[in-house]
Parts: C-alpha cells; sequence; structure tokens
C-alpha cells in the first residue's frame, strides 16, 4: 500500500511510517488491526449508541446525505465502510425495486449486526454484504452508479487510496457521495461541542458499553480529519469533477458530493 499520508491542515502529502489513530501514532501497518479491534468491540451497541449520543440527528444527516447523492431508479451503488446499513437501506428505498445495493465494509460484526435490521423491513433482497477492504475493492472498474461513505472514510488507513478504489469503480457519470464528521463553525458551539465530546460521551460510552476508549476515539478521529476545504480538494484530486460540499447542523457532519467524469 501506499503510505502517503496528508497533514488535515494544509492538504499537502508526505511519506510517513505511522498514522493517526485518535491522538495516537501508529504504524502504518497497524491501523487496519486497530479499526478492526475497535469496531468489534462495539458493534452488537452500535446503533443504539448513535442514536443516543448524536440525539437521534443522524437519521437527518443520513436522509440529507442520500438525497444529496441523486441516486437514479434502477441504480446499483454500493455503500463503502457501511457497517450496518443505514445509509443502504435509505438508498434501497429511493432506487426502487429494480435497483440494487451493496453494503461493503472490513467488519464482520458490523455487517451482521445490519442483517436483521435489513431483514425486518424486506430490504433483503435488493441490499447484499460483501466484506472487503475499502483501499482494495472486490469490484470491477466502471460498475457503479453511486459509490457513498458514510463516517467511515477518516478511518481507513489511506485516505487517498480509498477515494481512488470509489472513483474507480464508478461508471463514468456516476456519482460520489461522502457524509463526515467535522467541527462546529460557530466559536460557542464548538466549546460546547468540545465538552460533550470529550467530557460527557466517554462517561456514556464508559456506562453503558463498558468502553471508555472508544468513545474518547471518536471525537480524537473526528478532530484529526482533513477540513471540509483540504478534503474537498483531496476528492478533486482523485479525480472527481463538480465537488461541493454542505455543512449540516452548523459543521458537525458534512456532505461532500462528486461525480466521476
Amino acid at each position: 500500500m501506499n503510505p502517503n499520508t496528508t497533514d488535515p491542515h494544509t492538504g499537502e502529502k508526505d511519506r510517513k511510517t505511522t498514522t493517526s489513530f485518535g491522538y495516537r501514532q501508529i504504524a502504518v501497518d497497524e491501523k487496519a488491526g486497530y479499526v478492526l479491534r475497535h469496531f468489534n468491540s462495539i458493534a452488537a451497541q452500535y446503533d443504539f449508541m448513535n442514536t443516543l449520543l448524536s440525539l437521534g440527528i443522524h437519521y437527518f444527516w443520513k436522509r440529507s446525505a442520500v438525497k444529496a447523492a441523486r441516486l437514479k431508479d434502477g441504480a446499483l451503488v454500493i455503500d463503502v465502510c457501511g457497517g450496518t446499513g443505514d445509509l443502504a437501506m435509505l438508498a434501497a428505498k429511493g432506487i426502487g425495486a429494480r435497483g440494487r445495493v451493496i453494503v461493503y465494509d472490513i467488519n464482520l460484526a458490523m455487517l451482521k449486526n445490519g442483517l436483521p435490521k435489513i431483514r425486518k423491513f424486506a430490504l433483503d433482497g435488493q441490499i447484499a454484504c460483501v466484506q472487503g477492504d475499502a483501499e482494495v475493492m472486490a469490484f470491477p472498474s466502471d460498475c457503479f452508479d453511486a459509490a457513498m461513505i458514510g463516517f467511515g472514510i477518516r478511518n481507513v488507513t489511506h485516505i487517498e487510496t480509498c477515494l481512488q478504489e470509489m472513483y474507480r469503480v464508478l461508471k463514468p457519470e456516476g456519482r460520489f457521495m461522502c457524509l463526515e464528521f467535522s467541527l462546529p463553525v460557530t466559536p460557542w458551539f464548538r466549546f460546547l461541542y468540545d465538552f460533550y465530546s470529550f467530557c460527557v460521551m466517554p462517561v456514556i460510552g464508559r456506562l453503558l458499553v463498558g468502553n471508555r476508549e472508544a468513545y474518547l476515539h471518536l471525537p480524537e478521529s473526528i478532530r484529526m480529519f482533513p477540513s471540509p476545504d483540504v478534503f474537498s480538494r483531496m476528492v478533486m484530486e482523485a479525480g472527481f469533477r463538480d465537488v461541493r460540499y454542505e455543512r449540516l447542523t452548523n459543521g458537525i457532519a458534512v456532505i461532500y458530493t462528486g461525480v466521476k467524469p
């Protein structure tokens, strides 16, 4: 794998043997294992904790993101780092009975925890789950009409490689959509958000899941992720055109979109 990383403040590439896992620096070739163990530890409570910690706002973010993807009837869609399938389920409802969605994630525990939800809403005929690495996708080039990734790209080892793979598997004129966390733009709101992120969330994680570290890693990873301007430039460098971003809830979440020429 290419060990190039991008400085989150400048966007400049630098060859490194270490990368970030939250605020920790770890060996590049160890990050995938860290991420796998992290999500294994919270997979069973993932959906519940998402709803609790976001006060349910994540449903609005995801609906807005899928709407921004402009999916067409009958489309073939890949949901990269798709986890328990929330985005995939929203996409399936929007592409009609002829459409299909692949939930693609390296973590088997997350996929397994999403299956009952998919079956509950009778979407298992439209949605398939595939275990695989977002940086080496097990699909041919030019095969998907749309590629989505929600709250997952900050966890990959090489963001550029993941973007290039999403570009590769898209058909010409295929649509790219990324939903990712960022930071509030208003100073007083950012102060409250920091307090909630670093003081409240880890305590809730310890009390309800028995895992303080996992919910401390979450805000750390958000703050290590590139700013919207820098990440948009990375998306353009991967080859996408018409790259845009939209902030939600004062910038806590950001939707990025683009098109493969």
